[in-house]
């Protein structure tokens, strides 16, 4: 129990087939109501897809575990009508602050620009996180939610899955056209299938606790390398609401997990952090060891992973949930896409193709980190050493401190999906890249470019309006919106950020990511980039 929130209790409601005795086909089945398994079921339900989602407990996560969500997810959550509500609760921040031994020696800011709905993080403990999606999912009618239904067995036919139940009153079997694993590393599921998953555990251990303080630290990020408190190790500090503290410590592959945990022997270790006159009480401690490794492959047959059951990282950079989000951007499109016979069935191997590329580029900047925080030999501790000292007076040698690279969106460069640019374009909006946001005004009231995208292809069109209002392939349309007309650019800032000039248009992918750009409106050259970025006319790369 925590001091600071009172843990709901779900109803459980046993399921209509297991009460008629029947087997029903589901379109959606989701294993896991984790935030990415009820970030699955909202996205789903906002193309219109009817889910059902399995979960064998009946409450939100225990203690605050994640705690750090990035900009892309929290515009994710956004376009799912609950990203508002987490931002308010959560603590916002964006400067972090880097200390070697008694002294700070470097310091970042992860959104040095203005004009931004949303904010570069914020720390929000994961139950309430949870709550909240549970909120969304439960005023959903598309969303059935089933709690204390745990997954015993999983066949796969050639167009559906047949998934074998447990539930209080019993076991029963459902059947599913499509089935998304979001049940964790420790995934059970992907034992089912067989799925192989690759990596390295790293031989170290740190300590988490969640403290309940009134403290003078701004709210900013703080990571000590070797502090006078803790010495030879590391040590990391977030706010989060409700007055609690994330103190990470780095305790060494040789502490015992059971004994570190212990009042007796977490309370001397954050006296000496914070003195021994300032009052604090402990809201949650636990131990942890952390692996880099990921999935063989994203989609086995009728069963598509993805979070954490998909790939894990160290928690250093915030890399873990807020990847599992992107990860349903990514696929819930799709999936609606094929299930609306729209796309080819292949459509859904650009999935393992685009989020299989993010995973790796986040395994590497997650392996680095954790190289550099705790280095494995002599010579790699005296060069960390050397970059931290250096870095308080050179800033040639501040690219090099790596106490842990914060979430941001991968881009997919190489992706089979993409158009190529024919045109010259400067900045960073370039093909399979997440689209910037900027402030506009819609009907005279101001607003935000990324909530009139919207969730299905957009052309977003500059200067003149084009003459066709959309370009559709194979029944799937690509609506304009004109910036000048459908709304105005009253900052200059979406022009500056889309290098735009009068006649450019950009064809906006169903998850805001940009699929081709053109410095003008011709609506052949449309229709194959649609074509292109629904599977057709495309081999998708393994």
């Amino acid at each position: 129990m925590l001091q600071t929130y009172t843990y709901p209790e779900f109803a459980y409601r046993p399921s209509p087939e297991q009460r008629a005795g029947v087997t029903r086909r589901h379109s959606v089945v989701i294993v896991g109501a984790g935030p990415i398994g009820l970030t699955a079921a909202l996205d789903c339900a906002a193309r219109g897809i009817p889910v059902v989602v399995l979960d064998d407990n009946n409450t939100v996560s225990v203690g605050s575990r994640a705690v750090c969500y990035a900009k892309r997810p929290l515009e994710i959550w956004d376009r799912l009508g609950v990203g508002e509500r987490m931002v308010e609760k959560g603590v916002s921040w964006k400067v972090g602050r880097v200390f070697f031994r008694d002294r700070p020696v470097y310091a970042f800011d992860l959104l040095p620009e203005a004009h931004h709905k949303m904010p570069a993080m914020i720390n929000l403990q994961q139950y309430y996180l949870e709550e909240y999606l549970v909120e969304a999912c439960d005023a959903s009618e598309l969303v059935d939610l089933r709690w204390k239904h745990r997954l015993l067995s999983l066949q796969q036919e050639a167009d559906h899955a047949v998934l074998t139940v447990e539930t209080p009153d019993g076991v029963f079997r459902m059947e599913a056209d499509w089935v998304i694993a979001c049940d964790g590393a420790n995934s059970d599921t992907r034992r089912m299938v067989g799925a192989e998953f690759t990596g390295q555990f790293f031989q170290d251990r740190f300590l988490i606790a969640d403290v309940i303080m009134k403290a003078d630290f701004p709210t900013e990020r703080w990571f000590w390398f070797d502090p006078p408190f803790h010495r030879g190790q590391s040590v990391l500090l977030h706010r989060q609401c409700d007055k609690v503290w994330r103190i990470d410590f780095q305790l060494g592959w040789d502490a015992d997990p059971v004994e570190e945990k212990k009042p007796g022997n977490v309370i001397p270790r954050i006296q000496a952090m914070l003195g021994k006159d300032v009052e604090f009480e402990l809201e949650w401690v636990s131990v942890y060891q952390f692996a880099c490794r990921r999935i063989d492959r994203f989609r086995h047959g009728r069963v598509i992973f993805a979070g954490d059951a998909a790939h894990q990282v160290s928690p250093f950079g915030a890399r873990g949930a807020n990847t599992g989000v992107q990860d349903i951007d990514n696929l819930a499109w799709k999936l609606a896409l094929v299930l609306d016979g729209r796309a080819p069935e292949s459509l859904l191997d650009s999935y393992h193709e685009e989020r299989a590329f993010a995973a790796e580029d986040n395994l590497k900047n997650s392996t680095r980190s954790t190289d550099f925080i705790t280095p494995k030999s002599r010579s790699s501790r005296l060069f960390r050493d050397a970059v931290l000292e250096l870095s308080e007076t050179e800033p040639l040698a501040r690219p090099l401190v790596n106490s842990g690279r914060l979430s941001t969106p991968t881009p997919y460069i190489d992706s089979s999906l993409n158009t190529a640019d024919e045109a010259g374009f400067a900045g960073a909006m370039r093909p399979g890249t997440a689209c910037a946001d900027a402030p506009v005004m819609v009907g005279g009231k101001p607003g935000w470019l990324l909530n009139q995208l919207g969730d299905g292809f957009t052309l977003l069109a500059f200067g003149s309006r084009p003459v066709a209002s959309s370009v559709e392939f194979g029944g799937v349309p690509a609506r304009v919106l004109s910036v000048g007309l459908d709304l105005v650019d009253s900052e200059g800032l979406v022009a500056k950020r889309y290098d735009a000039e009068p006649g450019t248009v950009y064809l906006i992918r169903p998850d805001q990511h940009v699929a081709a750009r053109w410095r003008g409106f011709d609506a052949a050259k449309i229709e194959a980039a649609l074509a292109r970025c629904l599977g057709f006319q495309t081999n998708s790369k393994e």
